[in-house]
């Protein structure tokens, strides 16, 4: 009887795992993802970018200060663009880096016409280099051309340092500029202390003015300047034209107060200051055209006073200088020349 019991448990409990898989939903397996034909595109490097370049591109017969003065300019420039900084004394297409950005090119003129062309992803400024013109990626630094400014600021200074005003002035002859700068020279001294006239004799009407004529050799050029010191010039601005070497040595040697606009090859105690380009802060104000691709342009370099001789124009005379040398550029003061 116990047996049967047994079986017949065994039965129910066989119904009851039979009737459970049933009313159960079946389970699936998951099919195998079908293979595919297409292959897997594999990851694409990304290129690691370069970084922009600046160049200087400076004679090695250079003014070491100069030099240094010109490398610190355009390296500051360049670390605060983000540029890497590299100075060459030419500038060949061998030089010519993926990267260059901007190329500032001192004389001689490497061939910046056919380089520029080589590299348009550079802008290239050219400082004061003759023949160049400005146009598509290449701007020009150019000499100032107001030579009206510089010559009133000459007369200026040269009343404000000269005994009983006796001034002169050195142009050349049959020249519109020449003339310009005559009457600028005059405007400026005047500016200075009107009438300006001496207090002994000889009873001159200074500033006086001596013209060299355009055939004349430059070893003649003292003797021009000869008629100006018999009539008791004491100060004398040449124009810049006529400034050579034996020009100003020969009135070293006769002791004459001299203004130009260059730097004299010998360094003489009557140099009184040079009235020059300051090409520092032409490329400074030039740098963001530059970096931001927009050339072919003309930069004009404002004036500066340098070789400044402190025993002749002192230091409250340079204050005096300075300050009508910012109203000239600002236009508060005229020349009363059409430059």
């Amino acid at each position: 009887m116990r047996q049967k019991s047994t079986i017949f448990l065994s039965i129910i409990l066989i119904l009851t795992v039979l009737l459970s898989g049933c009313s159960l939903g079946g389970t699936s397996t998951p099919a195998a993802p079908e293979a595919t034909d297409t292959p897997t595109s594999a990851p694409v490097p990304t290129p690691t970018p370069v970084t922009p370049l600046a160049v200087l591109v400076i004679p090695t017969d250079l003014d070491q200060e100069t030099s240094n003065l010109y490398q610190k300019t355009v390296y500051d420039l360049a670390q605060q663009s983000g540029y890497r900084f590299q100075v060459l004394n030419s500038l060949t297409p061998a030089d010519l880096d993926p990267g260059l950005k901007v190329a500032i090119v001192l004389p001689p003129d490497p061939g910046l016409k056919e380089l520029a062309a080589a590299a348009p992803q550079a802008q290239f400024l050219a400082v004061n280099i003759p023949d160049v013109q400005p146009g598509s990626n290449v701007s020009v630094l150019a000499q100032n051309t107001h030579i009206d400014i510089t010559a009133f600021l000459a007369g200026y200074m040269a009343a404000l340092t000269t005994d009983d005003y006796r001034t002169g002035i050195i142009i050349p002859r049959d020249d519109q500029d020449g003339q310009k700068a005559y009457t600028a020279f005059t405007n400026g001294q005047q500016y200075y202390c009107g009438v300006c006239n001496p207090t002994t004799p000889p009873w001159e009407s200074y500033p006086l003015v001596q013209d060299i004529p355009s055939d004349a050799k430059s070893s003649e050029y003292g003797a021009y300047a000869d008629i100006l010191i018999r009539h008791k010039v004491f100060t004398i601005f040449v124009y810049p034209s006529l400034a050579t070497a034996d020009l100003i040595d020969y009135l070293g040697t006769a002791g004459i107060l001299v203004i130009g606009t260059k730097t004299p090859d010998k360094q003489w105690s009557n140099w009184i200051v040079t009235i020059q380009p300051d090409i520092i802060q032409a490329i400074q104000s030039a740098w963001p055209d530059l970096a931001a691709g927009n050339g072919g342009k003309t930069v004009n370099s404002p004036l500066t006073l340098a070789d400044v001789n402190s025993d002749l124009l002192t230091p409250g005379k340079q204050r005096l200088a300075q300050q009508v040398l910012d109203d000239l550029l600002s236009g508060k003061i005229s020349t009363g020349v059409n430059p």
